[in-house]
């Protein structure tokens, strides 16, 4: 049921416009429910055929970041440790750090590991495939550059996955945030999406986008609009 607070809220959006990207992000702040700086929350549904392209996915550096200190970790050889520590890891290690992942430690947000350490983190498939921490190539989680790697990822990159409805959902930044710096990040954002495209899709990719905070309601962009920014 919806209580009141909500409803007084979605009265301040007209749920059969489109809107354009600057109106929607201007209208946000105003409904947040919660005291809390709530996030920001985009939602990007796909036309693509969810079985024949079950993985669309990828990162977004957000330029005005994402308002979310990320815990990263790192598994790597020995001898590179200490410059995954010395860029803010805050947990590296190569077959001792795979042993106490096994052990239940689950203490970061963002797993990195180097290519020749793929074999053995491959053996945490169980562990970390369900709570969507496995490195990934496509997500920039597994490289050999770690060092860039984890500031990247405490700077505001993130990564975005489809879901199993065809729909994209990430976090472009909190209320508080200035609203050209989350008008900078929803580009990014659709910029990313937009490079992720499967080859030899027909029809259109960006179905619907929707934006929204944390307890208020969504408020539809025009897709045409939103997508003409960031050619």
């Amino acid at each position: 049921m919806l209580n009141k607070k909500y409803i007084e809220k979605a009265k301040l959006v007209d749920r059969e416009k489109f809107y354009a990207p600057a109106e929607a992000i201007a209208l946000l702040p105003q409904t947040k429910r919660a005291k809390f700086d709530e996030s920001i929350d985009l939602a990007v549904k796909l036309g693509v055929d969810v079985v024949k392209n079950p993985s669309v996915r990828g990162t977004v550096a957000l330029p005005a970041g994402s308002g979310k200190a990320k815990r990263v970790a790192v598994i790597t050889k020995p001898d590179r440790v200490k410059e995954a520590e010395a860029a803010g890891a805050v947990a590296a290690g190569s077959v001792d750090l795979i042993e106490k992942i096994k052990g239940g430690f689950l203490g970061f947000d963002v797993l990195i590991a180097s290519p020749d350490m793929m074999l053995e983190v491959g053996k945490l498939g169980k562990i970390l495939g369900t709570k969507g921490l496995m490195p990934n190539p496509k997500s920039g989680t597994v490289t050999p550059e770690i060092g860039k790697a984890v500031k990247e990822f405490q700077g505001g990159k993130v990564e975005f996955k489809m879901d199993k409805g065809g729909v994209v959902h990430l976090g472009i930044g909190k209320v508080s945030f200035k609203p050209e710096g989350l008008h900078d990040n929803l580009k990014a954002a659709l910029s990313a999406l937009s490079h992720a495209k499967p080859s030899g899709l027909k029809g259109a990719y960006i179905k619907s986008i929707t934006v929204s905070t944390t307890m208020g309601p969504g408020l539809k962009i025009d897709p045409g609009q939103a997508m003409d920014e960031v050619q």
